[in-house]
């Protein structure tokens, strides 16, 4: 499809949604709206807010379950067989590492500059030595710049076109036919053949080999190696992409594939919430774990545990900076060179043993670092009570000192959580008018227990779900109902659930396909509604980059936005249709779309009204708008875009295209 042709269709969509919003909007947000009463319906609208979407047979299954019992099983993920997805996720050997591990085996600069300096040994593993090995030579290079020659033509192949003159152009032709010579030459050896031929090669050699290639080579030459193989090429030249791109593939293969979607749905939703970024130094490393161990396992458990873990995380510390908060009257801090005396039990009862103050180390020097507010400061405004929720600055500062100690042990080697007695901050703080007193690493264990538990913290965690599930502005009723149960479950999150669940609120027509879908959801539910086949999902990563919402890329703590404001806009619903007819046409990188084989073979391909009413069927069970139904009737007559000729009107309809255009429409960018 001609880009001219493709921005038309999504103006015309573009213009379909936003009117469909703006009636929406003018309905109040607090009137009593009929409920969905048709049963289908009820299916369709609960697999499109619990899961990423409908597969095709989906809502099929839902209503041999019967909707409410559906609901109920994806309330206790642990109870379903997600054992086909394991299969799919277990060539992903990072996705079972420790953060150690991952520091050790995809080595970051500093290690790899801790292994040129003599402090760590190279590994003995031939597969892990090769990629130290690598490494140090790029290091090495870096320093030295010995291999000039080898080291210019790599960075030729990496130059944007504009900066090349006419000689540099034909220096990268040839380099490339030279690669690609090579390349070819590889494929008639074994794949453990090429891996060591490869490993053997310069650095800049090797760099400038890959740079040569063409993406179609690549993978022509890695298609018959195992995924440890690929995965030492790949560490050879960027080990930290290893490690962030099979998180990333996982996350995709995770929303489109698992049968625990509900548990999928609220691992990204509270991963959003406390959000971190895997573009930060040592949390490159650190978010495997972080949503394996801390997000994931605590989804739909209690509240406070979940704000416990991610306190306690080393991402989080690593993220906002906790890791090196000191507190300015820490032994750390004022120099102090023999421990601070502690409260200790003389006699029958638990009191301070040694009243004196601790002495200064010689010269009463102080440390460079100081008290850092940035987790305080975000554990109040955005994961607990809110921006609203009636804290002050004080109370900032006064949680930032509670906090102090927390900290990381070795954090670039991929350390794990530790207090630090040495940088906590001595004496009694006031936090909300709660008064803790020195003790501790327990101090900040409790003033986390303390914001879990407030009101405001209730209606806050509230809110945000109902947005989530119900609609970008949720009816105050239903929010109160949620709080209350917050409060009265010590925070289930799987009873606020299903509390929500269960209110006329879900359940009304106004909100029957009224939320928006974000770029992830958009791309994931296309994927599950057309039965696509994740092959290599580096496309999609991809996908998201271009769509604004890259995987794990949130740079603010706030995470992304749920609301239909933050996507809809013209730009948007053009990236939206560019990836819909990539996918639907097969020229999507690693991903396999059959568009025949899902319209089957009972449906005459040359009956477009036929084919159309088919598509809609499956891809928006039959939710389609008039206006949105005769937009596509109107360009299927278009021969640039079916590819029929106006001579030969019993060719088949491009059914690629078309099924494009309806993933396109208003109906299905929302849910």
């Amino acid at each position: 499809m001609r880009l001219p042709r493709a921005k038309a269709i999504c103006l015309i969509l573009l213009v379909l949604l936003s009117v469909a919003l703006a009636a929406e909007k003018r309905k109040s947000k607090n009137a009593k709206a009929g409920q969905i009463a048709d049963e289908r319906q009820r299916a369709i609208h609960a697999l499109n807010r619990l899961t990423y979407g409908p597969r095709p047979g989906d809502v099929d299954q839902v209503l041999k379950i019967g909707v409410d019992r559906w609901i109920e099983r994806q309330l206790e993920p642990h109870k379903i067989d997600d054992s086909a997805l394991e299969a799919r996720l277990a060539p992903f050997r990072t996705l079972q590492m420790s953060t150690r591990e991952l520091a050790e085996k995809f080595p970051s600069g500093p290690m790899v500059k801790a292994v040129a300096d003599g402090k760590v040994s190279m590994p003995r593993d031939p597969d892990e030595k090769a990629i130290y090995e690598a490494a140090l030579a790029r290091y090495e290079n870096r320093q030295e710049k010995k291999n000039e020659k080898a080291a210019q033509q790599a960075d030729l192949l990496q130059m944007s076109p504009d900066e090349l003159t006419d000689e540099k152009k034909e220096q990268r032709r040839a380099a490339r036919a030279a690669a690609r010579s090579r390349a070819l030459d590889l494929l008639e050896l074994t794949p453990d053949q090429r891996v060591r031929t490869i490993e053997q090669m310069g650095p800049d050699e090797r760099r400038m080999f890959w740079a040569a290639l063409s993406q179609q080579d690549r993978e022509q030459l890695t298609a018959d190696m195992n995924p440890h193989q690929r995965e030492v090429l790949l560490a050879m030249e960027n080990p930290v992409a290893v490690v962030n791109g099979e998180l990333m593939a996982s996350k995709l293969i995770r929303a489109t594939y698992s049968e625990r979607q509900l548990e999928q749905v609220m691992t990204d939703f509270w991963f959003n919430h406390f959000n971190v970024f895997i573009g930060k130094g040592a949390d490159r490393y650190m978010v495997t774990a972080y949503e394996r161990d801390v997000i994931r396992p605590h989804a739909m458990g209690k509240f406070k545990d979940l704000l416990l873990a991610t306190g306690k995380s080393p991402a989080m510390l690593w993220y906002l900076d906790n890791w090196q908060s000191v507190g300015p009257n820490s032994m750390a801090s004022l120099g102090v060179t023999n421990p601070r005396p502690r409260m200790a039990r003389c006699g029958p009862f638990r009191v301070p043993c040694v009243e004196t103050p601790p002495p200064r180390a010689k010269g009463g020097k102080k440390s460079g670092r100081g008290l850092n507010e940035n987790y305080a400061r975000e554990v109040m405004e955005l994961h607990t009570l809110g921006v609203n929720g009636g804290y002050t600055q004080h109370d900032v500062t006064e949680l930032a000192r509670v906090l102090t100690g927390w900290t990381i042990a070795e954090p670039r080697k991929g350390g794990g959580f530790e207090f630090n007695e040495r940088t906590h901050e001595p004496g009694t703080k006031v936090v909300l008018g709660h008064k803790f007193h020195d003790d501790g690493m327990r101090e900040g264990e409790k003033a986390l227990e303390m914001l879990a538990q407030q009101p405001a913290t209730a209606r806050f965690i509230c809110t945000k779900l109902a947005q989530r599930f119900v609609s970008d502005a949720p009816p105050e009723a239903l929010i109160a109902r949620m709080a209350e149960t917050f409060h009265k479950s010590d925070g289930d999150i799987r009873e606020v659930l299903r509390t929500m669940f269960r209110s006329d609120e879900f359940w009304s027509k106004d909100a029957y396909r009224a939320k928006v879908k974000t770029p992830f959801e958009y791309v994931v539910s296309s994927l599950r509604t057309t039965g696509a086949d994740i092959q290599r999902p580096r496309g999609l990563i991809e996908t998201l980059d271009k769509m604004g919402m890259p995987l794990y890329g949130c740079q603010p703590p706030t995470g992304y936005s749920m609301k239909a404001e933050s996507w809809v806009n013209s730009s948007a619903l053009l990236a939206r249709m560019n990836f819909a007819l990539a996918l639907t046409a097969s020229r999507l990188q690693g991903v396999n779309l059959n568009a025949e084989q899902l319209i089957g073979s009972e449906v005459n391909l040359s009956d477009p009204a036929a084919v159309q009413a088919r598509v809609e069927s499956i891809v928006l069970h039959g939710d389609v708008s008039a206006q949105t139904h005769n937009t596509i009737t109107t360009r299927l007559e278009d021969p640039q875009i079916t590819g029929r000729k106006l001579d030969d009107t019993a060719r088949p309809v491009n059914s690629g295209v078309l099924i494009g255009l309806i993933l396109g429409s208003p109906e299905f960018q929302r849910r």
